[in-house]
């Protein structure tokens, strides 16, 4: 399997799991206030939204791509 094959295999996935599952979220840990030797840490939910127009691109070009490097090996 060629570089450009796996490229466009990778994009099939991702675009298909930002379709399916829409966001995905982390935690962050931040450090609100460090006195001396005392230190208080923060914990906070991040979301990130993946756009559709972001997963359907990712499948077209992932398409093309497994198109191109079939025809070229």
């Amino acid at each position: 399997m060629n570089a450009t094959k796996l490229i466009g295999l990778l994009l099939l996935i991702t675009g298909t799991l930002g379709l399916a599952y829409g966001s995905f979220s982390y935690t962050k840990d931040t450090t609100a206030l460090k006195l001396g030797p005392l230190e208080l840490s923060v914990k906070e939910k991040e979301t990130v939204n993946v756009p559709v127009w972001a997963g359907v691109g990712a499948i077209v070009v992932g398409g093309l791509l497994l198109l191109i490097g079939g025809k070229r090996g």
